[in-house]
């Protein structure tokens, strides 16, 4: 792989130049704090790439591999073959060019990965593993990260973000306060869900101003963990007439939740409810609230019964309309309760809809591509769509939204992307390189480690 991989400019390539060894601020993943506190060496490269990557799982049974070979009992070196199998037909597909990357940067295998090459580079892989003990931390060392946000449920003990603040890290591990869990009020087991809250709270919930006591209450202990990002990511999202402030109506509504009786129209009226609660805590606190928009979750209800939820069934969904969003951020400024917002959306053909959206309200950003967004087309498109309706160099740029200690190889791929279409503007004499050099440096790392506080431009 050569260093002008997707670069297609002498301009794009001096502009990564002055990003490739930049420092990484993910401030959107899932890696668990656990595993980067236990910090144990990998044994194989099946096991780094397969075991939990539900992109990868996907991509295998779109290619009709069994599911034996995926999440199934079949040894790691057979589930790496069927991998080689699959990522052998599937050009333009992002994972092709991550694999690439990955193979690249962490393992130093520089072959396409296909069945002819898979027993080499499995050997290879294998070997500098083994050789060069590689583990969570020394992955994330040699991808020279700076910041990491997991992704916590609010009654999450945080007893491992703890006990990394006590290590001696090069890197800051930190947990955002993910809410998914405490909106959705429909789930069968939602009151026990209330019961553990109330419990790791000191709180006991029975209304609407107990709960909110006791969300208050794991905020602040967040925020005391070093919380910098909250974030949800549900499916369901307020209709516009369903956003008000009505202390009685939420709280009946959250009594009847507690019973197991609650309407999909009350389901969304508490949902806008607790939004502007959140959001107002979240003002307060400085954190930067992200919100993911757009999504199904567990579409392939058979699958989802026998492997559970992130098992790569989730799909893209129905994006909240352009007047239930502008109602949503409206209520919020109008209430005081704005805080610096990051919008994802899914569905990328509402990317420019929203982009008009957001940029209508001080500190409410378009987010990245995501997702299923995230490939190399659509990072492209969300670049422009981005810089076509705001300032591009204030934009936060990439995060892996990853579960893997492999993706920080996506920062890279959205760095040669980025100045690979910067440099097209420069090539065209449509933007200076000055600028160029500061927008590309801004957008590649420094606009994240502001809005986290890790250092400043």
């Amino acid at each position: 792989m050569k260093n002008q991989y997707l670069l297609h400019s002498k301009c794009a390539e001096d502009l990564y130049e002055k990003v490739k060894n930049l420092p990484i601020c993910d401030y959107h993943c899932h890696l668990s704090p656990k595993e980067i506190f236990d910090n144990k060496p990998f044994d194989n490269i099946a096991n780094m790439w397969l075991l939990e990557d539900h992109y990868k799982w996907r991509l295998m049974r779109s290619a009709n591999i069994d599911e034996e070979f995926i999440t199934g009992g079949a040894k790691p070196f057979e589930k790496f073959k069927k991998y080689a199998y699959a990522i052998s037909l599937s050009p333009a597909n992002p994972l092709y060019d991550w694999t690439k990357l990955e193979l690249k940067r962490y393992f130093e295998i520089d072959l396409p990965l296909n069945l002819d090459t898979a027993d080499e580079i499995y050997n290879k892989a294998n070997e500098y593993i083994k050789t060069q003990k590689l583990s969570p931390r020394k992955l994330i060392e040699k991808s020279k990260v700076k910041f990491i946000a997991t992704t916590d449920d609010i009654s999450d003990s945080l007893e491992y973000h703890q006990l990394l603040k006590k290590e001696n890290l090069s890197f800051c591990v930190s947990p955002s306060f993910r809410v998914d869990n405490l909106l959705l009020a429909n789930k069968g087991d939602y009151k026990e869900y209330i019961n553990k809250l109330s419990k790791v709270s000191c709180v006991e919930i029975t209304d609407i101003k107990s709960l909110q006591k006791a969300v208050e209450k794991r905020l602040d202990f967040f925020c005391e963990n070093g919380c910098k990002m909250a974030d949800m990511g549900i499916e369901f999202f307020p209709d516009a007439d369903d956003f008000c402030t009505d202390l009685s109506q939420a709280d009946k509504i959250f009594k009847s939740a507690l019973k197991g009786k609650i309407t999909y129209k009350n389901l969304l009226k508490f949902i806008a409810f607790m939004i502007v609660f959140l959001s107002k805590l979240y003002k307060e606190r400085n954190l930067i609230s992200q919100w993911h928009l757009g999504v199904k979750r567990n579409a392939n209800s058979k699958l989802f019964l026998k492997l559970g939820a992130d098992c790569g069934c989730d799909t893209v969904g129905e994006a909240p309309s352009a007047v239930s969003l502008i109602k949503a951020l409206d209520t919020l400024n109008q209430n005081g309760g704005l805080p610096k917002t990051i919008v994802y959306t899914l569905d990328n053909n509402t990317a420019s809809k929203y982009a008009s959206i957001c940029y209508a309200f001080r500190n409410v950003l378009l987010g990245n591509a995501w997702w299923f967004c995230d490939t190399k087309r659509k990072n492209i498109e969300q670049i422009h769509t981005i810089a076509e309706n705001s300032a591009l160099g204030v934009h936060p740029g990439m995060l892996t939204d990853s579960r893997s200690f492999l993706s920080y190889s996506r920062h890279d791929y959205f760095r040669r992307l980025l100045c690979d279409e910067i440099g097209k503007l420069v090539e065209n004499g449509e933007y200076d390189i000055n600028s160029a050099e500061y927008i590309v440096k801004a957008v590649s790392y420094y606009n994240a480690a502001k809005m986290t506080g890790v250092e400043s431009l």
